[in-house]
């Protein structure tokens, strides 16, 4: 398709409008009729055209469009220079995560000012220790005009970092692979993933979930080995219900690899235990509509939030040789006039001296029954 003249001349005749005292004029975009049908039902998109994001028309457009905006809000620059400097002035240019402490090492992020991103950083056994910048985003986004962090995660052995990159504003990260101790990147780069990474007990697998090139639904996810060629990765799972996602987590315990599938009214999950990457994963609960429930593992059992003939949810427990519903145990009972969301309050983690177990990153409180 050939580049309309139109918006090239639509900023031409906004560049002009400026310095005239003729009225800026918007930008029209061409109508291209389109049918799309659904469900036996037809509707029409005018611009169904402007789809193709790659496409230099419509680019021309957006840049028609921006000039356009440019130009009306000229007279409003030294005001927006002021709002911004405003806005800056009440932010923290030099602040830090509360960090947390994980295999021997307190994780924080911490920003320096005049810079637009963050450090990730480390400490080891102690805060007073020497810090170890293990990712400087600023430095990575240099040259990019965006860029975004997706998540990162350590290797068991502490050597390892794993963290996803988006360069492109679309959510589709690419994997990379960090030596700790050297800081080489390595080789190893994995495309068009939700950005982050778990690792297995042996150091060296990491399990992923890839996305639908076009829908950007969570569908596959895939077992990789450092070292090998990404187009060798494994398909462990993928899941063929376009009303679910799917999504892949490791337990508190560090101890079992959990993929969910999730839509708006059922939950199902599958565990693997993580010293073994290459087993097959087991269903704690098959699917069943409008069960919800999400997992985690403490001791012996599984503990399971769950709205099972409970409105508002409660906590279960299951062993983890023998996980469907049928022999989940109540833990802390349905409250009619509380929702249990995914934590509890602070008191019953410190007065009541119970451990916490997280689920899907957040505390909850577990009864020790030992």
């Amino acid at each position: 398709m050939k580049t309309s003249i139109f918006p090239v001349a639509a900023i031409l005749l906004i560049l002009a409008s400026c310095n005239s005292k003729d009225k800026v004029v918007p930008p029209e975009a061409k109508k291209i009729p389109k049918e799309l049908t659904t469900h036996s039902h037809t509707r029409v998109d005018d611009y169904y055209w402007m789809n193709q994001r790659e496409d230099p028309e419509v680019i021309a457009h957006l840049d028609a469009e921006n000039a356009y905006k440019e130009a009306v809000m000229k007279h409003t620059e030294a005001l927006q220079d002021e709002l911004f400097d405003e806005i800056k002035s009440k932010i923290k240019q030099e602040d830090e995560s509360v960090p947390y402490k994980k295999n021997g090492y307190f994780y924080y992020t911490r920003t320096v000012p005049e810079t637009e991103y963050y450090l990730v950083c480390r400490k080891k056994g102690s805060l007073d220790s020497e810090e170890q910048v293990m990712i400087d985003v600023n430095k990575m986004a240099e040259g990019h005009e965006y860029f975004q962090l997706g998540g990162s995660s350590v290797s068991t052995n502490n050597k390892l970092l794993a963290f996803g990159v988006d360069t492109v504003s679309r959510r589709k990260y690419t994997i990379h692979f960090k030596n700790l101790e050297t800081g080489e990147i390595l080789e190893d780069a994995i495309p068009m993933t939700t950005g982050g990474a778990v690792w297995a007990n042996d150091n060296k697998t990491v399990y992923y979930v890839l996305k639908d090139d076009v829908t950007l639904r969570s569908e596959r996810i895939m077992r990789h080995v450092l070292g090998t060629p990404v187009e060798e990765d494994v398909e462990v799972f993928y899941e063929d219900d376009e009303t679910f996602s799917t999504f892949i987590y490791k337990t508190k315990s560090e101890q079992y690899l959990i993929i969910g599938s999730e839509s708006t009214l059922t939950s199902e999950y599958r565990f693997l235990n993580a010293g073994n990457p290459e087993g097959e994963f087991k269903i704690i609960q098959p699917r069943t509509r409008e069960l919800e429930y999400s997992v985690d593992h403490f001791g012996d059992n599984f503990y399971i939030r769950t709205n099972l003939d409970a409105l508002n949810f409660r906590l279960m427990k299951t062993p983890v040789t023998a996980t469907e519903k049928e022999n989940w145990e109540e833990v802390i009972p349905h409250r009619e006039d509380v929702f249990f969301e995914d934590d509890v309050e602070y008191d019953l983690v410190t007065k009541i001296g119970v451990p916490a177990v997280a689920f899907n990153n957040t505390a909850y409180g577990i009864i020790n029954v030992d």
